[in-house]
């Protein structure tokens, strides 16, 4: 069959016609069932509209069972009864049942919420509606999914039942397939919706992370956050406790540097994440203490972090350009690295605390310790040690350590040991793996 006669005969003109002469017409005369199992197939490849598709069944059924009722119920994508599509095929001489079904449907009243389980209190009341007629009930399945129901209303209770017919049979698994295609249609439209707004939030979260490294009197710093999904649960930022004077004298005042981790990763993490810079960013402006700063933060965050059942991992510093000290706390966070340039080694600088969000009155330690000149940090999340190559080995923290001190001995500034520390972790997880959590760093180096 050519396209131009499939489109007619599917287009609702065609159907029109047929609906106006059926006392003159016969679709079964007119066309072979082999030209419309075909034009089936290619209304099921180009149809977009559900009310098409089903009047075009019911046409069909119509006119090669016209001696039957054939009642189709429709289930939408959450299973529930899709009320507004129950559709009726019979021919003029069933005008009045098919009006007393209409009127049992309005008494029946469906509610929005009615489950396929539920269908059984229909059926029971269908038949005891209608007694005098032999009602058979066909399942609509596809891919082991039931997708509706069709009853077969017949005034001869001894008949041959059409549900061995192949015909019937063909149609009927069409029209399964054709509201399975409907339904996965609309799945892909509202997950690309949640994909459109998902983007947008990865857009804006990715804003809110520090977009350039401010610059620190007699300090190179270099930072980078990398998702494991387009929203993330990792955070770092800089901050000058000092906000009311000019850019110039902004670089010798004290600046804060924070890297933390909420549990879990994607839309739940990134949106906890986001709250927390907000109260963080409200904590530093106090001028307090790291360990004054966490318990505070602790004591604002916890009934979020609670209700949501996760917690956070922080650690917070403060820098001073002029003295060199840097004091810090910890919330169990990774201890950021510290190289010490004049023993040519790499100790952990860490204080004890606890997550925050777990525990209301959560203490926490305060540590400080005086940089010297070519001295690095690198604060990063547990996504770099936890990333794992095809074997299942882990980068871990050694690993991590020793490639940090063989950077360190050499020249490079803080970017290009962030840039080689990535792409060690790039050929650490080999081509086509992704990182499996989030995975952030800071480097903050001393001229």
């Amino acid at each position: 069959m050519k396209n131009n006669q499939k489109e007619k005969l599917f287009s609702n003109t065609f159907i029109q016609k047929i609906s106006d002469n059926e006392s003159n017409l016969s679709i079964i005369n007119k066309y072979k069932i082999s030209e419309i199992a075909s034009s089936l197939a290619y209304y099921l490849k180009s149809f977009s509209n559900i009310h098409k598709l089903l009047d075009y069944i019911c046409l069909i059924f119509k006119h090669i069972f016209d001696e039957k009722i054939i009642l189709i119920i429709p289930l939408n994508n959450e299973g529930e009864i899709w009320h507004e599509n129950i559709k009726i095929s019979a021919n003029n001489d069933f005008l009045l049942i098919q009006e007393e079904i209409n009127n049992f449907f309005d008494q029946f009243n469906f509610s929005k919420n009615f489950k396929i389980k539920e269908i059984l209190t229909f059926e029971n009341a269908l038949k005891n509606n209608f007694k005098e007629y032999k009602i058979e009930t066909e399942k609509l399945l596809s891919r082991g999914k039931c997708r509706g129901f069709i009853y077969i209303f017949s005034k001869d209770l001894s008949g041959e039942s059409i549900t061995h017919d192949s015909n019937f049979n063909f149609i009927q698994n069409c029209l399964a397939v054709g509201l399975e295609n409907y339904c996965l249609i609309k799945t892909k439209k509202k997950h690309e919706k949640v994909d459109r707004e998902i983007s947008t939030g990865a857009e804006i979260q990715s804003q809110l992370l520090p977009d350039y490294c401010p610059i620190i009197y007699g300090v190179d710093l270099a930072a980078h956050c990398r998702p494991a999904l387009q929203l993330g649960g990792d955070y770092y930022d800089f901050m000058c406790l000092k906000t009311n004077i000019s850019e110039k004298r902004k670089e010798k005042a004290r600046w804060a540097l924070v890297i933390g981790d909420v549990m879990g990763k994607g839309i739940p993490a990134g949106l906890l994440m986001t709250m927390l810079r907000g109260m963080l960013r409200a904590e530093v402006l106090t001028g307090l203490p790291p360990d004054r700063i966490l318990h505070d933060l602790n004591h604002l965050a916890i009934n979020d972090l609670d209700q949501s059942h996760r917690f956070v991992t922080l650690f917070y510093s403060d820098y001073d350009p002029r003295t060199r000290k840097l004091r810090f706390a910890n919330a169990a966070h990774n201890p950021p690295l510290l190289w010490k340039s004049l023993d040519q080694k790499i100790i952990k600088l860490d204080a004890e605390g606890f997550v925050l969000g777990l525990q209301k009155d959560a203490e926490y330690s305060c540590g400080e310790i005086m940089l010297n000149e070519n001295d690095l940090v690198l604060y990063y999340t547990d996504g770099v040690i936890d990333t794992s190559n095809s074997l299942g080995e882990r980068f871990d923290e050694e690993r991590l350590i020793k490639t940090l001190t063989k950077l360190c001995k050499q020249s490079y500034t803080s970017q290009e040991i962030l840039n080689k520390i990535f792409k060690k972790l790039d050929d650490f997880t080999g081509q086509n793996r992704h990182l499996e959590d989030d995975a952030s760093m800071v480097i903050l180096q001393l001229k």
